[in-house]
């Protein structure tokens, strides 16, 4: 199972979901995909997520010094470099979403600031909802507006009814991380959407969410009369209400790492099912 923990404390199968969310993305839109976009799509999210956590960990852990602590944390450098490296390269290929990457780039750093080694970094941690936000949105943007560049201006309405519904499927699984992480955020003075209303509160917007990402997903669908597809996003709303419901009980690493996050990959799967037909 060391190879299973490694995939997911790594972010590979994260990584991995990203580019099924691309692929998604690609088929409801109708747009011919490329695998250099896919390419990098999986190199910028391996290497955003592994230089979060090598952050996460310089911020919260115990230190003996920089140079133990920086080889006892290899792999996470490691992947970072290799992965930064791999996303540069398929940049270098990709011609017009210079633009969007920067504001991809951007959001990524703007999400990673409350764990910076400065002290007025740590004020921002202090500012709970726009973390949820914020990483649902830089999730969205990613695998919605810079696989959809290409039809930005032809495709409008159906690209924001897609983004629409792409940040409230993703920000409904952030809630379900926060909501998990609430007692370990507290004592790291972190906030986030589930620590700063009340569990009725939290329940009503989960419900508004899921009703909006419903809603938008449908219309995305109904845009280009995919009756298949429409059917593959039922399943899919289904799947991921009955895993939103499973959380409100303690669960175990695998449960979040691979099933809420898997339900990127198993929407991604059911659009792939769907298009068969």
């Amino acid at each position: 199972m060391r190879w299973l923990h490694f995939i997911l404390s790594h972010s590979i199968f994260v990584s991995l979901c990203a580019v099924a969310l691309c692929y998604q993305t690609f088929t409801l839109l109708h747009i011919q995909p490329g695998w250099l976009l896919y390419a990098f799509v999986f190199f910028s999210t391996l290497s955003s997520y592994n230089f979060y956590w090598f952050l996460s960990k310089y911020s919260f852990g115990i230190r003996a010094g920089f140079l133990s602590f920086l080889i006892k944390n290899r792999n996470y450098v490691f992947i970072f470099c290799g992965a930064g490296s791999g996303m540069l390269i398929c940049l270098y290929y990709i011609p017009n979403i210079q633009q969007h990457v920067a504001i991809a780039v951007l959001l990524t750093l703007l999400y990673s600031m409350p764990l910076w080694p400065f002290k007025w970094a740590k004020y921002l941690r202090r500012v709970g909802v726009l973390k949820t936000i914020l990483l649902a949105f830089t999730w969205a943007y990613v695998t919605v507006i810079i696989p959809a560049a290409t039809v930005l201006h032809t495709q409008t309405f159906a690209v924001i009814s897609l983004m629409i519904a792409r940040f409230f499927f993703v920000g409904m699984l952030c809630v379900i991380f926060d909501t998990r992480d609430i007692k370990l955020d507290k004592l790291y003075a972190l906030r986030s959407l589930a620590t700063d209303v009340s569990t009725v509160t939290l329940k009503n917007i989960m419900l508004l969410s899921f009703i909006i990402y419903v809603a938008a997903g449908l219309l995305v669908r109904y845009h280009f009369s995919d009756n298949f597809q429409l059917f593959a996003f039922i399943i899919t709303g289904l799947v991921t209400g009955w895993v939103y419901l499973l959380s409100f009980k303690p669960r175990g690493y695998l449960f979040y790492y691979f099933g809420v996050d898997g339900l990127m990959l198993f929407s991604a799967g059911a659009t792939f099912v769907a298009s068969l037909f």
